[in-house]
């Protein structure tokens, strides 16, 4: 059973799949970049206020050092109420002055730059931020370190929001793109909506190619529905050719049978009746070879129409051989001297049934109409290039003026009664085609008779 799908659910399915892929990457990547921007906006604050706290701290007259707190700079860090800010200040070795004693201390810092770490302090998180720094006593310098830290409340909250907003933008944007896609869709798929109805409102008969303007991507599914339709058409001819000519040579030994059905029922002995059975027993043999050759000429254009024959390198001498050995008892029966001419190897590409038709159709019109004590030899001979197959005989002939007519279907080269259709020669010309082959007609030995030759390109 067909699966029907819709095309707009699909593209737009994996345009929202792929596109939130791509957002949970950007938006991971954009919160990433919005911590890193907070502290770094943060951090230059701090330092700030550790640089204003250290700008403060002086040599006491007894050596020891002294800090006058600048709460301007512990302002600094408040703009967000929510967050808190601790400070400590020491001096060597490690001696605290002021401030919160429990506080952690970064040990190790860049030259003069100020060190940032994360840490935690009472139980909550903080960004922590120290600076080291010498107090001049104008004899002496006094090393001290002044640390500052604030709770992360405020930048937490400012990395959410950044990450909020992207999330909200790239929401907008989907939602947005998902739309876009709906409507092109909508109308790129118009021509294809124009397009089912050019086809549905089109006759059965009507096989002519679709002409109708469609996007590039469809075009070519149009050119192959128009192949198929050339080649539909070419079936149905062939359908309605096949019809026309078994309804047209099959009326003549229909009606012989019913004739002598009729006479053998009004016959008045029984050689009288045997008598018309026999030529209703003979047109019933006639229509079957008519039906034969129909069907076969049937098959040669569906194989031309299909261009999928099979094709191998095939011994043509051993299948003309084979071929010959099975129409020896109907030639002795015809009073016809059948022979084969060929003794080495000869190999076309070709497919070996059709060629095994060829041959039954050479070989069966010598033995028809060469009449009785006629020969008839069947021959294979090569060149560098080539493999030739002759099919020649004795008999009367063929006219030279009737030489191209008997190409044609339904046409006989003579008057002499011989049952037949007129097909055999043709499908030999057809069959040759499909194989690259050329059929030629000249007349025998010494002028007498028919000769014909097939002439096959050697398969390498």
């Amino acid at each position: 059973m067909t699966t029907v799908y819709s095309l707009r659910r699909r593209l737009l399915f994996w345009l929202l799949i792929s596109t939130a892929i791509i957002g949970m990457v950007a938006l991971v990547d954009t919160y990433r970049e919005a911590v890193q921007t907070s502290n770094i906006v943060s951090d230059r604050v701090l330092a700030g206020s550790a640089l204003a706290i250290a700008e403060r701290v002086v040599v006491a007259e007894d050596g020891t050092l002294e800090v006058d707190i600048p709460y301007v700079a512990l302002e600094m860090l408040t703009s967000a109420a929510q967050d808190r800010v601790f400070y400590r200040v020491d001096g060597p070795p490690g001696k605290f002055i002021t401030g919160y004693q429990a506080l952690p201390v970064l040990a190790e810092t860049v030259g003069d730059n100020a060190a940032f770490a994360d840490d935690t302090f009472r139980g909550e998180p903080i960004r922590v931020a120290t600076l080291k720094r010498s107090a001049s006593t104008g004899i002496r310098s006094v090393p001290f370190a002044v640390t500052v830290a604030e709770t992360t409340i405020a930048r937490r909250q400012l990395a959410r929001a950044i990450l909020f907003r992207s999330a909200l933008r790239l929401s907008l944007m989907i939602a947005g793109a998902a739309v876009i896609v709906w409507i092109s869709v909508t109308v790129a798929l118009r021509p294809l909506y124009k397009l089912r109805d050019a086809i549905g409102e089109r006759s059965p008969d009507d096989l002519h190619p679709i002409e109708q303007s469609v996007p590039s991507e469809v075009q070519p599914l149009v050119d192959t529905v128009n192949g198929f339709m050339v080649r539909l058409e070419s079936a149905l001819d062939a359908l309605r050719n096949f019809t026309g000519n078994a309804s047209h040579q099959l009326r003549t030994p229909l009606a012989i049978i019913r004739t002598q059905l009729a006479l053998s029922a009004r016959a008045g002995t029984l050689a009288e009746a045997q008598g018309s059975a026999l030529k209703g027993d003979q047109a019933v043999a006639h229509a079957e070879r008519i039906l034969a050759q129909l069907l076969l000429m049937a098959k040669i254009d569906a194989a031309t129409a299909k261009e999928a024959l099979t094709v191998s390198s095939i011994d043509l001498t051993a299948i003309a051989q084979e071929i010959t050995g099975e129409l020896i008892p109907a030639a002795a029966e015809a009073g016809i001297d059948l022979g084969f001419d060929g003794d080495r190897p000869a190999f076309v590409r070709a497919e070996p049934l059709l060629i095994g038709e060829l041959l039954r159709n050479l070989a069966g019109n010598a033995i028809a109409y060469a009449g009785k004590g006629a020969e008839v030899t069947v021959r294979i001979s090569e060149t560098d290039d080539t493999v030739r197959l002759d099919v020649e005989d004795n008999g009367p002939g063929i006219p030279s003026d009737k030489l191209a007519a008997v190409r044609q279907r339904f046409s006989r080269g003579s008057d002499s009664g011989a049952p037949g259709a007129g097909l055999g020669l043709p499908i030999v010309e057809e069959i040759a085609g499909l194989f690259n082959a050329a059929l030629a007609l000249e007349p025998g030995a010494n002028r007498k008779g028919l000769k014909v030759s097939v002439t096959f390109a050697k398969a390498a």
